[in-house]
């Protein structure tokens, strides 16, 4: 099987006149915990919108191999059928449905991975509710995965912000995916909140072979976790290697100096 779940060669996103990836190039292994690192406006979201086929770039190819080692091409696919590959993500703001209980939530990410999306899963049929049972395990199984079984009956919109951010991992979960797109999960998290979202995430691949791309800022959680690193500025790659090779790279000092965070120069200490 191919080792490489996601190829990205050459790939250059433009908006009008700006440019927001130029000529970016990089790989993810399968089981890796990949992280895409730096200052603000640096192109990561572009990154991941171009990963799961929000955004098209205008050149470059990017490739997704799933878990029966068929290759995919992600540009010009809708983000439904990325996501079918195997591709999951959550965002920097929350999209979770805050009118529905926490269990609610990740049954509907679990019954939209059957293809129902997410306006079939509310309005189920007979056919559909011969695995109401199967849902409904599998969705108690992820909240205990994420340590949210106490809260299962809450509003979403009543959870913590970093019971939220559990929450919308579970639901990732529940499409099965083979990879987990993270778009900074840490923001606006507590001290305590971010130590457990880091054992949670080094859960996610170590229990559920899952395997983790990640943009955060918090560079202290980032070191922790990831394998391997790829630092951009101004829409092009400028460093990647380990988080100890990162840490000393000249250039990735430089670009982290005179931004607002400043983190990896702290870490670098």
């Amino acid at each position: 099987m191919v080792d490489n779940l996601f190829d990205v060669q050459n790939v250059t996103l433009r908006f009008g006149g700006v440019v927001s990836l130029n000529d970016v190039t990089l790989s993810q292994k399968r089981g890796e915990i990949l992280a895409i690192i730096g200052p603000n406006g640096a192109g990561k979201t572009s990154l991941f919108n171009s990963l799961t086929g929000v955004y098209t770039p205008q050149q470059g190819s990017i490739t997704f191999t799933d878990a029966k080692g068929k290759r995919y091409s992600v540009i010009g696919k809708k983000p439904y059928r990325v996501s079918a590959a195997g591709v999951a993500r959550t965002f920097q703001a929350s999209r979770m449905f805050s009118a529905m209980t926490t269990f609610e939530n990740v049954k509907i990410g679990a019954e939209s991975h059957r293809g129902l999306g997410a306006v079939g899963a509310m309005l189920k049929g007979p056919a559909t509710r011969r695995d109401e049972v199967r849902s409904d395990a599998a969705t108690r199984d992820l909240l205990e995965f994420v340590g949210l079984t106490s809260q299962s009956n809450v509003i979403a919109a009543s959870l913590n912000y970093g019971a939220r951010r559990r929450l919308e991992i579970a639901r990732a979960l529940a499409t099965r995916p083979q990879v987990l797109l993270l778009d900074e999960p840490a923001a606006g998290t507590n001290p305590a909140e971010k130590n457990d979202l880091t054992e949670l995430i080094r859960r996610v691949r170590d229990e559920m072979n899952v395997s983790i791309l990640l943009i955060e800022h918090d560079m202290k959680l980032v070191m922790a976790l990831a394998e391997r690193l790829y630092v951009l500025n101004f829409g092009s790659v400028i460093a990647q290697g380990t988080p100890e090779e990162i840490r000393a790279n000249p250039a990735v000092i430089e670009a982290y100096l005179g931004a607002s965070d400043t983190g990896i120069a702290e870490e670098s200490k």
